[in-house]
């Protein structure tokens, strides 16, 4: 075989390992090595040593994890998966869990540490754990993953795109959010009907709100729900006062707010709510 004929990307086929992905799991194992070195290449390890890998699958992206100078925990709910791993990828630095990322105490296996989050994650649940994130923000300064290549584009929106929505603003208000590369479906066994997407959030530096945190959710998730209507149709639940109606921003849609005016409109609302009952 000549060199330019080896020149293709390092593979390994999960099911030749023995660990099949289960379609109830949404799992799509990464095959392709240097697709998991770049994954793992977007993390700065900036202020923080300790990585939890969530979906760890055959190891593949665990493999160039462990090349870095941190302390990995991977966690997957799959127990052939872990299994594996247990023989596999014995490491001082690395501690397997056998666990549900969106039902798991988090502070259980890192305590009071900061720590990011990374991984190849099942498409099924990718939007529940960006919001399990944002719950966990003071512990998160950093987060990069594999998305469906669709939900990381609206993830990384910004105003004034079709794309941009609630993901967008909610993860937007906490995070630095940034799309990094595509991924084709043939670096997958079995590969998805998709492409997929690799994306990185940083945290701001000032992560803190003006507003009330759960009521700028109510506010992005009651707006966006009448994406098509003005804010001032959209927020009527909320009982605006006449004086609050005449502003300018509620003659907008929401796709057109940006993070900060959103912030800002949270504000106006709490305000005007204390007026109007006073």
């Amino acid at each position: 075989m000549s060199n330019k004929e080896n020149r293709g990307p390092k593979r390994f086929s999960p099911s030749d390992k023995g660990v099949r992905a289960k379609k109830h799991l949404g799992q799509h194992f990464l095959k392709d090595e240097g697709v998991a070195e770049k994954i793992a290449n977007t993390l700065n390890f900036n202020g923080y040593n300790k990585v939890l890998e969530i979906g760890p699958g055959t190891g593949v992206l665990t493999k160039y994890l462990l090349e870095k100078d941190i302390e990995l925990v991977a966690m997957d709910l799959d127990r052939d998966s872990i299994s594996f791993l247990e023989a596999n990828y014995l490491n001082k630095n690395l501690q397997l869990l056998e666990a549900d990322f969106l039902k798991y105490d988090l502070s259980d296996v890192f305590g009071e540490s900061e720590f990011a989050v990374t991984g190849n994650f099942p498409y099924n649940i990718s939007t529940q754990i960006v919001f399990k994130t944002l719950e966990n923000k003071e512990k998160i300064p950093e987060f990069t993953g594999m998305f469906q290549k669709e939900v990381a584009l609206r993830i990384c929106a910004k105003e004034g795109s079709k794309t941009y929505g609630i993901l967008s603003v909610l993860t937007q208000v906490f995070y630095e959010a940034e799309y990094l590369f595509t991924v084709p479906p043939t670096v997958f066994n079995p590969p998805p009907k998709v492409e997929s997407g690799v994306l990185r959030l940083v945290r701001k530096a000032d992560f803190s709100l003006a507003c009330d945190e759960k009521m700028l959710y109510k506010v992005v998730k009651t707006a966006f729900q009448q994406r098509r209507k003005t804010m001032r149709n959209s927020l009527k639940s909320f009982n605006l006062s006449d004086k609050i109606k005449e502003d300018t921003i509620f003659g907008q849609r929401p796709e057109q707010l940006s993070v900060a005016q959103f912030v800002a409109l949270t504000l106006k609302l709490e305000e005007d709510a204390i007026s109007t009952h006073k």
